[in-house]
């Protein structure tokens, strides 16, 4: 079957074609550049924190009375919760993973009155006591853990005192590339001329702010907070106890200091659910839109054909007349919608890479890889042939009777 016949037949209903055309057009660049957004917030909204989330959650504590003693309150509030059945273990924290809001620190190898190379690296500091990593759930890969000679006190005058860290395989692959960051110094933590030593290396631990680009790039800091009247106390339990510990937590810091408010219990797996819901909402609208899409496309494919057949009964049966069969014209409706829809390709094409561009300039987006076009091109292709075939099965049936008959 000659192509130049069937393009010229096209040309000459160039309304409905140009419609079709656009129709594919937006449909690959809405469909490439969704799918594509939607496999990225996918992997954002997975990816591990690195600590327990089902069996973890957090409660605040607020000071008010004038004789109100943050050290010794926080002592008194451990001792009770760590003794409580169901509790595996506790710390004070100043934030969490994903929680959108904590401190943060630029490390270096070097001090920053010293020529050559910087290799400055940011990390989120989580500030906890020798109980810390096991509270978190965290997989200690290198090194030690925190014991209590290591917890300072830190104040807003004193600053931080630490003289020890542990850090995240990401942040210490980030600082020594080449060779283990276990007893090796950075600067940067109380100033960007005192060294702290890294005795520990755990194997995941994700930042509070889960759009940064060093999300894993995370920092335990031993000490506690005692420069204010507010402390925050996370809380593991065993598996299957979490919510019913949280409750007796609550009730049992409430009755044993009335000089201060206990609020804003929260699981991890509520703040994980807070800090993804926007993601989540995006991957629900933009599959909604490419089904959308893809079923406008598909709608219009059978529409525009129906039509054609209705138009050209008279043409088909002619055409069965002189030996035509079935096959034969099945095979000219798919091609004819083959062309329409490969001209859609090659506009679509152009789209969605010019979309995927304005993506990037506005909203940081990370640039389309090449093999989405091919494939959603396959895709698109796919969904003609398929719209098309019923249309053009009800052609192929035509028999010359009929089709003399309606002329």
């Amino acid at each position: 079957m000659e192509i130049r016949p069937i393009y010229s037949a096209l040309m000459r209903n160039k309304p409905g074609l140009v419609l079709i055309v656009l129709q594919v057009a937006i449909t690959l660049a809405v469909v490439c550049n969704s799918l594509f957004i939607i496999l990225e917030r996918h992997e954002r909204v997975g990816r591990p924190s690195g600590m327990n989330e089902a069996d973890t959650f957090v409660i605040n504590s607020l000071g008010f009375a004038s004789n109100f003693d943050v050290k010794a309150t926080i002592r008194d509030d451990l001792d009770m919760i760590r003794a409580l059945p169901g509790v595996v273990a506790a710390t004070t924290v100043n934030s969490l993973p994903m929680s959108g809001g904590g401190w943060g620190a630029g490390f270096d190898t070097q001090p920053v009155d010293r020529t050559g190379t910087r290799r400055g690296q940011s990390s989120a500091l989580y500030f906890v006591d020798e109980g810390g990593l096991e509270t978190f759930g965290v997989k200690l890969i290198e090194g030690r853990d925190f014991r209590a000679a290591d917890v300072t006190d830190n104040t807003d005058s004193s600053g931080i005192l630490a003289q020890s860290i542990i850090i995240s395989k990401a942040l210490a692959e980030a600082l020594y590339p080449d060779e283990s960051a276990v007893g090796k110094q950075v600067f940067g933590l109380a100033n960007d001329n005192e060294a702290v030593t890294v005795v520990g290396v755990v194997e995941r631990l994700q930042q509070p702010w889960s759009r940064s680009r060093f999300v894993e790039q995370s920092t335990f800091v031993p000490g506690y907070n005692v420069g204010g009247p507010q402390s925050r106390y996370l809380i593991r339990t065993q598996p299957g106890q979490r919510d019913q510990v949280m409750a007796e937590v609550e009730e049992k810091l409430q009755a044993s200091n009335t000089g201060r408010l206990i609020r804003g219990r929260e699981t991890v797996q509520d703040i994980r659910a807070q800090s993804y819901q926007f993601d989540n909402a995006m991957m629900t609208i933009l599959m909604a839109v490419m089904g959308g899409m893809v079923i406008i496309t598909g709608l219009g494919i059978v529409g525009l054909a129906s039509f054609w057949v209705t138009r050209r009964i008279k043409q088909i049966g002619t055409r069965r007349a002189l030996g035509a069969r079935k096959f034969n014209i099945l095979r000219y409706f798919q091609t004819e919608n083959g062309i329409m829809v490969t001209m859609g390709v090659v506009l679509g094409a152009l789209l969605t890479y010019g979309f995927n561009l304005w993506l990037m300039r506005e909203y940081n987006a990370e640039r389309l890889p090449w093999f989405y076009l091919p494939i959603g091109a396959l895709t698109v292709i796919v969904l003609g042939q398929i719209a098309v075939f019923g249309p053009a099965s009800r052609a192929a049936k035509v028999s010359p009777a009929v089709a003399t008959r309606s002329a």
